[in-house]
């Protein structure tokens, strides 16, 4: 079942599961020794860390958005095998229990379009062709995001899918922003995206603003629990001084302006807030 809503003014949000997945711990973790992130995430006998695949659900007058739509189905048992998916039910399951049908979202933001990401873009039709997951929808991508994909080179090929985003953009359906770093550009009534460069070109961190209150979806700058920490960058980052340089922005507004934080592949904890530790130090705190 999906969890339960949060209130943000005229507008509720509710945290989304698509499934698990698991990944090199190492990897995950960049130069972090693995003597300390395993500690906090302890890989299987293949080094393999678990992670989940969250977005967020958000409702207002108006609107009806989601935010990541995560790995999605379109994959063969190989690929199931390698990265140990389990998704039991599904995002579209999740949303089918809070009522919510494809056809009634009107708005998908996606962070960036790595498959774990933006494979839930799309569905597999019964003619074997891929179609929009939410036909409807427009979906919000950065410029700089997409042109990064599309000129995929050797270090970021195998993260990105052509048929994730080719598809939607077939459809007309891809609706290109062209934020500049540290410039929020609001998608929707409340809900924003700021460009953050560092794990991808292009990247965009996600706010959802009402009632006096943020909720930041932090993506990829943190995408665990662990990850607060901001020494603690992935081994996947293309550009780990930007990763850097965002984190030690970003992390202390969240912390004095009290903003909830939505994790998106921690396999435990979905939102929580940012405090400072006994060295003041930035860390996830769970629950809101």
């Amino acid at each position: 079942m999906a969890a339960s809503p949060l209130k943000l003014g005229a507008l509720e949000v509710t945290p989304l599961l698509d499934g698990h997945l698991r990944l090199d711990g190492g990897a995950m973790h960049g130069t972090v020794p693995r003597v300390l992130w395993e500690r906090r995430n302890p890989p299987d006998e293949h080094h393999r860390i678990a992670m989940g695949l969250r977005g967020l659900l958000v409702r207002g007058p108006g609107i009806t958005a989601v935010v990541e739509p995560g790995l999605g189905g379109h994959h063969d048992e190989t690929f199931a095998k390698r990265f140990a998916v389990e998704r039991p039910r599904g995002l579209l399951a999740e949303l089918a229990d809070l009522g919510v049908r494809p056809d009634d979202v009107d708005l998908v933001v996606d962070t960036h379009l790595h498959w774990d990401h933006a494979g839930g873009n799309v569905v597999r039709g019964e003619d074997g062709r891929m179609r929009p997951a939410f036909p409807r929808a427009e979906y919000v991508v950065n410029r700089a995001n997409y042109e990064e994909a599309v000129n995929a080179h050797e270090r970021n090929r195998a993260s990105y899918r052509p048929e994730d985003y080719e598809t939607i953009r077939e459809k007309g359906k891809l609706r290109l922003v062209d934020g500049a770093r540290h410039q929020e550009v609001e998608v929707a009534p409340g809900i924003l995206v700021e460009r953050v460069d560092g794990h991808a070109d292009g990247m965009q961190v996600v706010y959802v603003d009402g009632g006096g209150q943020r909720l930041a979806f932090l993506t990829d700058m943190a995408p665990l629990a662990s990850h607060l920490d901001v020494t603690w960058i992935m081994g996947y980052d293309l550009f780990p001084v930007d990763t850097l340089s965002a984190k030690k922005r970003l992390l202390p507004r969240a912390i004095d302006e009290d903003w909830i934080v939505a994790l998106v592949h921690d396999p435990v904890h979905a939102l929580g807030r940012a405090r400072r530790d006994e060295r003041g130090r930035p860390t996830f705190v769970p629950g809101v």
